[in-house]
């Protein structure tokens, strides 16, 4: 009988799949980087002035497309993407939490109650922040696409709460950040390096909570519709000079 030797790559990925367990689809992965990538150049280029306003524009685009994105992907998407598999009573965050400060949690093979919370707080503060920018105007050089749909009163509240808003974004960023760093601490478990994977240990994941698939061309289409509706609603904002009335 002749035996086939399979590709190293296969060897590979089956030695893996005996040790760790495929949770975070390709999809998930590649939004969490690219809107860390997006916020973090949204706000340097802010920073820099106004000579970078068009870049603060397209990266405040990226963060839109972004979270509407993941939105439709928390409906369609693989199983640990969609809410319905980690959206969880308050009451069970909150002892849950209380059982992570005393070393009893229990693991989840997707989002824990605490962090099902802050990933809907996150989407929903950075599609607030995202929003109310492109009503914004500085009154000096640059407005947002759709200022001029809005009074320069309510154009001018909206940069307003804009320019606050970041700052409440960035403290919940810094809780996220600081929880993902208590929970290697408390836990042992790199969810770092789980995002950047896609896997995570076998012996925290049950076989039946491992995903088969990415399902990229479902992925593919919700974003460039999303991509495609941003862009031609831009399109036919609503034309207004910065400083000027929204009518």
């Amino acid at each position: 009988m002749t035996v086939i030797d399979r590709p190293p790559e296969t060897k590979a990925a089956d030695a893996q799949s005996k040790e760790e367990r495929l949770v975070w689809d390709l999809p998930v992965r590649l939004f969490h980087w690219s809107l860390v990538v997006s916020f973090i150049g949204a706000y340097v280029t802010n920073r820099l002035g106004v000579a970078w306003f068009d870049w603060h524009v397209r990266f405040g685009y990226a963060v839109l497309t972004l979270v509407v994105f993941r939105v439709l992907w928390g409906l369609f998407g693989a199983k640990h993407a969609r809410f319905a598999s980690f959206l969880r009573h308050p009451r069970e965050a909150w002892l849950y939490g209380r059982g992570l400060l005393r070393g009893r949690a229990p693991l989840y093979a997707g989002h824990n109650p605490l962090g099902a919370l802050m990933v809907v707080a996150l989407l929903l503060g950075l599609l607030t922040q995202a929003t109310m920018g492109l009503f914004a105007n500085d009154e000096i050089f640059n407005v947002g696409p759709f200022a001029g749909a809005v009074s320069k009163e309510t154009s001018l509240l909206l940069t307003s709460l804009h320019r606050k808003g970041f700052y409440v974004l960035a403290a919940a960023v810094f809780i996220h950040v600081a929880a993902v760093i208590a929970y290697v601490l408390v836990k042992r478990e790199n969810l770092v390096r789980a995002m950047v994977t896609g896997y995570k240990r076998a012996e925290t994941v049950h076989p039946k909570d491992e995903i088969a698939s990415s399902r990229l061309p479902l992925a593919a289409t919700l974003l460039l519709v999303v991509a495609l509706a941003l862009a031609a609603l831009t399109s036919i904002a609503p034309v207004a000079s910065a400083g000027g009335d929204g009518f």
